[in-house]
């Protein structure tokens, strides 16, 4: 930790980036050529250096030494320094070096697709090596190009992305020394290098050489924490799985440099909730993250386990998991996935049930134990009634809610036939049970059902009953005798009868006996009557406390008399009094009664009154008939007698007046208005003059 001001102030890195050394002779084994000047700010803890010439070692103290005696070693050196906290690169012009060492791309592997081919020139640029995250002050110098043999008042130029392109104006060059700066802190995760070009340019701007490619290579340092992407994580291991059983992987990104330690990742469980029965139940691969069981299969067990679910902090580490690194953590759920291991045990062996005669309806509840998971079919119970139900009056259904069997009545029972009654009930899981588990006797169980005396209701036999009778029977006439019986057989009982429904009124019932009489006529026409058929309703009362009652029905079917006569319809009709045709209406008839009491109907006019035959009647069909003149008469109203006979033995006949209009037809108006006089045929002048003769005679 800093506690100076001017540790407060330091910037990681090299103190100086570029150095200049004369050849010598002969580079001297073990004698120190210069230092070299590096912090970390945090106590360069772990300092290494790297030397680009394998002929040459930096020691620890920062003195760069030749590992042998060396006469030509080439034009440039790289000196890169790491820590923990930081790493930086400084350039070792050798003036007057002819052969370039070593490569710098070796030593940091930076992976190149081909090799750059190398053309004789008198630019000569060299890589340049930044560490991102670079504090003030800016401009900052970072290499160097070199012209040998520049012109005088040549000028050296820089381009490329980060320079005249965007992001633009990060990098410059001193126009006539060729240093090269940086002017802001660079990001590697945002842009790792920078391809750049040099040339020199006469006082005019033409270009003399070049353009040289120059490279800008970002040094990745530490500055991204790991971070879980793909949560929520969630795994799932059934209990009693061996040790070692994979539950679920977890992963972490890190931004930085995946080819240097800031991006080797590393994993470690941080924290374990609940720490039973074990602390360490899981363990995780610190390379991979795999998340597998540590503990063995029988204390890995749903029921016994104070919580079956786990949360785990995961830990993610970079630098390879050492205490430099940065870490990043999320939580790993765990839930022990339950197995069917476990059968399910009535509660107790017998139960006990009572229900009344004729109810239906669950009559009790039968109670189990399952010690697995109440949210899976190995807890889930199934139940099957094996004994005692021959006649499947009982059914069994689950209740979804407590898991208990409810046991229900679905076909009425009967007292007097039984009862009693013992069923033997089994209890399953929906899933199958594991292996090794197997049902007992204590998951079948006992149903003593008691069946309760009810005082039910006479039943009529046979219901409903039926009769058939000819309509118009004589008031009095007997119909049938009902009968009823009681089916509590052991309780001795009277019954007496009523009628309960008689919409017509037309019967009576003894109640003692039960025999049915009419009080009144029956009429099959009768709105009452559908289809010919009469329904009436009875009722048996017994003698019980309280009294029980029996409904049956009474069916009378009645057959049809020739009681109706026929009517006609329409009963008014017109006719131009000057009509070519002389067709007046088509009648037709209708009886209320039954084939054969209806159809064919006769028609005829009832004593016509005009002598010389001036209506006509003529039969179409069975049910028609057209009614015409002989010849046209005066505008005036007729009544013209109508006969209509039906086909019953004996017959019945009716006689309807028909009104017939003479109307006026002209211009295509039809007036009908009574100009002319009533005109009566000769039984309604018989009629009126007998009226009239009667008057005289008072």
């Amino acid at each position: 930790m800093l506690t100076s001001a001017e540790g407060l102030d330091c910037t990681p890195g090299f103190q100086q980036k570029v150095f200049h050394i004369d050849q010598p002779a002969e580079f001297i084994k073990d004698q120190a050529i210069l230092n070299l000047t590096f912090s970390d700010c945090k106590g360069n803890d772990k300092l290494r250096y790297e030397v680009s010439s394998p002929y040459f070692k930096v020691n620890n103290d920062g003195s760069l030494v030749a590992l042998r005696n060396i006469t030509a070693v080439g034009k440039t050196l790289f000196v890169h320094a790491r820590t923990p906290h930081a790493e930086d690169m400084a350039e070792l012009v050798i003036v007057g070096g002819k052969d370039i060492q070593g490569s710098l791309q070796d030593i940091f592997k930076f992976a190149r697709t081909s090799p750059v081919p190398r053309q004789k020139r008198s630019i000569v640029v060299s890589p340049i090596l930044i560490p991102e995250n670079q504090r003030q002050p800016f401009p900052r110098d970072v290499g160097k190009v070199v012209d040998s043999d520049r012109p005088e008042g040549s000028k050296f130029r820089l381009t490329g992305k980060g320079v005249d392109q965007e992001p633009k104006g990060i990098f410059r060059i001193n126009e006539n020394t060729g240093s090269v700066s940086v002017t802001r802190t660079l990001d590697r995760e945002t842009i790792a290098t920078y391809q750049l070009f040099v040339e020199t340019t006469d006082v005019n701007g033409k270009t003399l050489e070049g353009p040289v490619p120059l490279e800008v290579i970002v040094i990745d340092q530490n500055d991204n924490r790991p971070i879980f992407r793909e949560g929520p994580y969630i795994g799932h291991v059934m209990e009693g799985s061996p040790t070692g059983t994979t539950v679920m992987r977890m992963t972490a990104f890190d931004a930085d440099d995946p080819a240097t330690d800031n991006a080797l990742l590393r994993y470690n469980i941080r924290q374990q909730t609940p720490d039973k029965p074990s602390p360490n139940m899981f363990y995780i691969d610190p390379e991979k993250g795999d998340i597998v069981t540590v503990v063995s299969p029988a204390l890995l067990d749903r029921e016994t386990l104070e919580n079956p679910k786990y949360e785990l902090i995961i830990e993610a580490q970079d630098m390879a998991g050492l205490d430099v690194g940065l870490t990043g953590t999320a939580t790993a759920t765990i839930m022990i996935d339950d197995k069917n291991d476990h059968s399910p045990k009535f509660t107790k062996k017998e139960f006990q049930a009572t229900v009344e005669e004729g109810a239906v309806g669950v009559i009790v509840n039968l109670t189990v134990e399952d010690k697995d998971d109440p949210t899976t079919g190995a807890w889930r119970a199934a139940y099957t009634i094996i004994n005692g139900n021959p006649g499947q009056s009982f059914e069994i259904h689950t209740n979804p809610q407590t898991n208990e069997g409810m046991l229900s009545v679905v076909k009425p029972l009967d007292y007097e036939i039984s009862a009693f009654h013992t069923l033997l009930i089994k209890v399953e899981n929906e899933d199958p049970l594991v292996p090794d588990v197997s049902y007992g006797p204590s998951s079948t169980a006992t149903v003593h059902i008691t069946v309760l005396d009810v005082n039910e209701g006479p039943v009529f036999y046979p219901d409903p009953m039926m009769v058939t009778k000819r309509e118009n029977i004589s008031v009095g006439s007997v119909l049938l005798t009902v009968n009823a019986t009681d089916p509590d057989s052991l309780q001795h009982q009277t019954i007496r009868y009523s009628v309960y429904k008689d919409p017509a009124g037309w019967l009576n019932i003894n109640p003692i006996n039960g025999t049915v009489d009419t009080r009144a006529v029956l009429d099959r026409e009768s709105p009452f009557v559908h289809n010919s058929v009469y329904t009436a309703l009875f009722l048996a009362i017994d003698s019980g406390n309280p009294p029980a009652t029996g409904t049956g029905t009474l069916l009378i079917t009645l057959e049809d008399v020739n009681d109706n006569a026929p009517f006609i319809y329409p009963t008014v009709a017109e006719v131009c009094d000057d009509a070519k045709n002389l067709s007046v209406v088509i009648l037709g008839a209708s009886d209320k009664d039954l084939h054969p009491n209806t159809d064919p109907f006769k028609f005829e006019i009832h004593k016509q009154a005009v002598p010389d035959k001036v209506w006509k009647i003529s039969k179409i069909n069975n049910t028609h008939a057209l009614v015409s003149l002989f010849q046209n008469l005066n505008k005036a109203n007729y009544h013209l007698p109508i006969m209509v006979t039906d086909s019953g033995k004996p017959p019945m006949t009716n006689i309807t007046d028909l009104r017939v209009q003479v109307c006026s037809c002209k211009n295509s108006k039809v007036d009908c208005n009574a100009a002319g006089d009533l005109h009566f045929s000769v039984t309604s002048v018989l009629l009126l003059s007998l009226f009239s003769l009667a008057c005289k005679l008072a």
